[in-house]
């Protein structure tokens, strides 16, 4: 996978994914104040036609795409949609003719879909504007080969970048704290093809260079699930018994090198990573993990959601690129 869209690969994915749980379940818990039925406005003439919006998650079967659903569904419904949720099970070419047939048969008046694959859904989009159908997809327009921003769709993506200066500003900043500047790293890597990887981890590396210059990576794994990232932290450990900066990549990596360093009898080092589920976070608050740079799912449900409303108000107004937002956690903040 060459995109550095929204879109993920499958180990990466499923730990994006995984971030929503916790904050859908604030979400369903929080009342909001009443809005204008989706498409609507104040100054409409009464029309209180009922609008369906037809959400698209990467599978169902992820169990946080399945909490996001029901997040999606109280959302959109307190602003007056109708709500349908496909399940396209990871099948890129399912997700498209589902979502196809949705929007030529007019059932979906308005879309929001986490594509598997923007390049199997380059001619989905043209034909959403031409129904007038607005849609949030995940990604760029490059992505979906298009040039530039493009009447009645808007893009949402993650900043890799912005992740990566976060995660190693953060790591670099326990490494000055703890270790006067001076420390040996073990850098963890995703998979091949994951989204983003290059800008993403080159961030990291960049950004922890210049917070703490004394700091070296002295060995690196790949992540690819908890246990394995365990493992492979351990072995490393051997031939590296001195290490005391953890770069752990996400909330698997992370957990595998808190595992292996106390398996090893060792006292946990500076460890930052880019995740955030509740596992990790409790992490943070115990002294475990030193920062994580969560995205905030629950703020980038609502913005999608209305950024959807606005453009049901004006299908041929431009849309616009819309970024997940972040934070970063620490046991202060």
């Amino acid at each position: 996978m060459t995109s550095r869209s929204h879109t993920l690969g499958k180990g990466r994915r499923a730990a994006l994914a995984a971030l929503a749980v916790s904050s859908f379940v604030v979400l369903a818990a929080c009342g909001s104040d009443p809005k204008p039925a989706a498409g609507s406005s104040d100054t409409d003439s009464g029309s209180d036609e009922t609008k369906t919006l037809v959400f698209s998650p990467l599978a169902l079967k992820i169990p946080a795409m399945q909490q996001l659903s029901e997040g999606v569904k109280h959302y959109a419904e307190e602003q007056g949609y109708d709500v349908i949720v496909q399940d396209p099970n990871l099948d890129p070419q399912k997700q498209v003719t589902d979502l196809q047939t949705a929007i030529e048969s007019g059932k979906a008046d308005a879309v929001w879909a986490i594509m598997v694959a923007p390049d199997a859904a380059k001619a989905l989009l043209p034909a959403a504007q031409a129904k007038g159908v607005p849609m949030v997809v995940n990604g760029t327009p490059e992505a979906y080969g298009m040039d530039g921003m493009q009447p009645g769709i808007s893009f949402a993506t993650i900043d890799y970048k912005a992740q990566g200066e976060a995660a190693g500003t953060e790591l670099g900043n326990c490494i000055n704290e703890r270790y006067d500047g001076k420390a040996k790293v073990l850098f963890a890597e995703s998979t091949a093809g994951t989204a983003g990887k290059e800008e993403y981890e080159g961030a990291v590396k960049e950004t922890l260079a210049a917070t703490a210059p004394d700091a070296e990576i002295v060995t690196t794994i790949t992540v690819t699930d908890r246990q394995a990232a365990q493992t492979d932290v351990g072995n490393a450990l051997q031939g590296n018994p001195d290490i005391t900066a953890v770069f752990a990549q996400n909330d698997e990596g992370a957990l595998g090198t808190v595992g292996a360093f106390k398996a090893a009898g060792k006292d946990v080092p500076c460890i930052t990573e880019t995740g955030g589920n509740e596992e990790t976070l409790a992490a943070v608050e115990s002294g475990d993990l030193y920062a994580v740079v969560a995205l905030q799912f629950a703020d980038d449900m609502t913005q999608n959601v209305d950024k959807l409303t606005e453009m049901l108000d004006d299908p041929d107004a431009e849309g616009v690129q819309l970024v997940t937002p972040q934070k970063v956690v620490k046991a202060e903040s």
